[in-house]
């Protein structure tokens, strides 16, 4: 390229990257791909990739076809989202721009490598290599996070107060990151005797100290009942270990209009015996404002029920997906007739 033209294609790719800042809402964010917060370290990084590739690795996953290929997409955005945080030409550019600027500066230098390529390197497929050396952890967390079903047919964000305990350093030292070593003694000719030995390094001596911070959880549409929403090493900390994990546990309220069975509901709707008879058309609201209409032209019978497609529960990482609704039909019947209201309905029915 004619050097002269340098400024400008430099001045052209500075303003499509500003642009593409406007998008970023709706790209993928590689942090909450890989439950790790913004400001993650490189081992932080590894070891919540160890865990996720685990988990979504196709070779893995069991389930319908739907589930394996759901499971299958989030593996590779996994791959790729850690290969983005762990380059940090990557992550600066991600960190500035988004996803989409990065996709423009990787067009101007290149592709990157296949997600089972890095899936291999750090496990050597499920056959073989080297075996990942047991990590100590501290306690993971269980909080049970009470919604409503409109919660999780819409989605929210929650801000949750976390008390937990951090290590901090203090005056002293003590022995840390003790590891027993199998030693051998040679006690004469041919006689050996096996013995175990402590080795330990020298550290600034810690204390715990109790600290509260604000967690904001993203409850999604279409989460069910009992989903864990994790958040990786923020749960009780381990003295040379790392941190456990804070999970909390979706638990729906009871609603007093709709059951959720699956990704459907079900609603009760009472319609007078004049509409049982003659037809009807109502509209009832559902969980997020919107109205829905139900209607019936011929006898409706109590206990009837009524599908309508689409109306249902989201389904939940497959929108725009959802299930059904399914109303069933009570007719209130007159507490009482009068005689002349008791001779119209036997001329008419008798």
């Amino acid at each position: 390229m004619d050097t002269k033209f340098a400024p400008k294609w430099i001045a052209l790719l500075f303003l499509g990257l500003l642009l593409l800042q406007v998008d970023r809402a709706a790209a993928k964010d590689y942090y909450e791909l890989l439950q790790v917060p913004k400001g993650a370290s490189e081992a932080q990084l590894k070891r919540a990739y160890r865990k996720l590739a685990l988990q979504y690795h196709p070779d893995k996953v069991t389930g319908t076809e739907d589930e394996k290929k759901a499971a299958s997409q989030r593996f590779a955005d996994i791959n790729h989202a850690y290969e983005v945080l762990s380059d940090p030409e990557k992550r600066k550019i991600y960190d500035q721009y988004g996803e989409d600027g990065l996709k423009q500066a990787q067009q101007q230098g290149g592709g990157h490598g296949g997600g089972n390529d890095l899936f291999n390197f750090f496990f050597g497929g499920f056959g073989g290599g080297q075996q990942e050396e047991e990590v100590r952890k501290g306690h993971t967390i269980y909080v049970d996070l009470y919604v409503t079903l409109r919660d999780l047919y819409v989605g929210k964000e929650l801000q949750v107060v976390r008390d937990k305990a951090v290590i901090k350093e203090t005056s002293g030292t003590r022995k840390c990151n003790c590891k027993t070593k199998i030693m051998t003694r040679q006690l004469g000719p041919g006689m050996f005797q096996q013995f175990q030995t402590q080795e330990c390094g020298t550290c600034p001596a810690i204390k715990l100290e109790r600290e509260q911070e604000p967690i904001n959880v993203h409850v999604e549409p279409g989460m069910v009942d009992g989903h864990q929403i994790t958040f990786f090493e923020e749960g009780e900390p381990l003295v040379d270990g790392e941190p456990g994990d804070l999970v909390f546990v979706v638990r729906q309220a009871p609603d007093a209009r709709f059951e959720r069975r699956g990704h459907d509901l079900m609603h009760n709707y009472t319609i007078s015996l004049v509409d049982a008879l003659t037809g009807f058309s109502h509209t009832i609201d559902h969980l997020d404002g919107h109205k829905v209409t139900l209607s019936a032209a011929g006898v409706t019978k109590p206990g009837d029920y009524h599908q309508i497609k689409g109306e249902g529960m989201p389904i939940h990482n497959q929108e725009p997906k959802r299930g059904d609704m399914w109303v069933q039909y009570t007719v209130a019947f007159p507490a009482s007739l009068t005689e002349e209201q008791k001779a119209t309905v036997r001329k008419l029915f008798g």
